[in-house]
């Protein structure tokens, strides 16, 4: 039954126009408004009192900001797994990933590293799009 209910939602992705306001209630709102609302959201998180003009700031920086994780990082994530739990829109049970090894721990180690150099996050990570 499960795998029926699995493959009959394969896909499906609902699309809603709604998007959380400033004090943080939903709101139905148009592809206009939405917009309209990010683009406050992002001028009340970039404009910093006291500078007026981001180029006249300049950063150098010898390494990234923020390294890429290690091997021990995702060895301890992977250990704090809980065991007996539904499987995330992967559908790979936490028991797969922990008893997968080394093999598939460094797999996926150098998986997520690369999306990290590239910076670029997955549609699938992006978390609640109704909250800026």
């Amino acid at each position: 039954m499960y795998s029926g209910i699995i493959n009959c939602k394969k896909g499906y992705q609902p699309r809603t126009d709604v998007v959380k306001g400033e004090k943080g209630d939903l709101k139905v709102t148009d592809c206009h408004s939405i917009l309209a609302r990010w683009k406050d959201h992002f001028s009340q998180l970039l404009n910093v009192p006291g500078f007026n003009d981001v180029r006249q700031t300049e950063i150098y920086t010898a390494e990234p900001l923020v390294p890429e994780p290690s091997t021990f990082e995702f060895e301890m994530a992977i250990e704090k797994l809980k065991r007996h739990k539904s499987p995330g829109t992967d559908h790979i049970p936490a028991e797969l990933i922990k008893t997968g090894g080394m093999t598939i721990h460094s797999e996926i180690c150098k998986c997520f590293n690369s999306i990290w150099n590239k910076d670029e996050l997955l549609e699938e990570w992006k978390g609640d799009k109704t909250d800026c």
